[in-house]
């Protein structure tokens, strides 16, 4: 690699987002695929804070969500499972056959089986101690 100099950083924001724009054009080059969109729903307070929010795209029939964050004060009161059944209508109206996302064994696992959500991998002592699990669910169309 004569020539080349790697820098390490803390990417900013910026970067993820050229990243996630130049793996999107590779991965719509090698299958065709060019459906792709970003896919967010946000609960704002009075002062516009954001409360609650659930991000992530969707991309040849599946829907993935790569955060959900819930204030701890609107925690256990619907607010999460408002949010999920937002994003869940939207990605059957995009046409998914299927919801994905990646959770923590400490945050929400149960969570989510409760709104239907199965285990389909799981990377134990990821953190260390605990479990890295990827959950999927089904779409019927409506």
């Amino acid at each position: 690699m004569s020539g080349i100099e790697i820098e390490l950083t803390d990417p900013s924001t910026a970067l993820v987002e050229e990243l996630d724009e130049r793996l999107y054009e590779f991965n719509r080059a090698a299958t065709g695929i060019d459906d792709g969109e970003g896919l967010g729903a946000v609960v704002r307070g009075p002062d516009g804070e954001v409360l609650a929010a659930a991000a992530g795209h969707s991309w040849g029939g599946t829907c993935e969500i790569r955060q959900v964050w819930v204030h701890e004060s609107l925690r256990g009161r619907g607010v999460g499972r408002g949010l999920m059944r937002a994003v869940e209508a939207e990605a059957r109206r995009r046409g998914c056959r299927q919801l994905v996302l990646g959770t923590h064994s400490f945050q929400a696992p149960g969570f989510y089986a409760k709104l239907g959500f199965e285990e389909v991998g799981r990377l134990d002592d990821y953190p260390r101690g605990h479990a890295n699990i990827s959950l999927r669910k089904a779409l019927r169309p409506d």
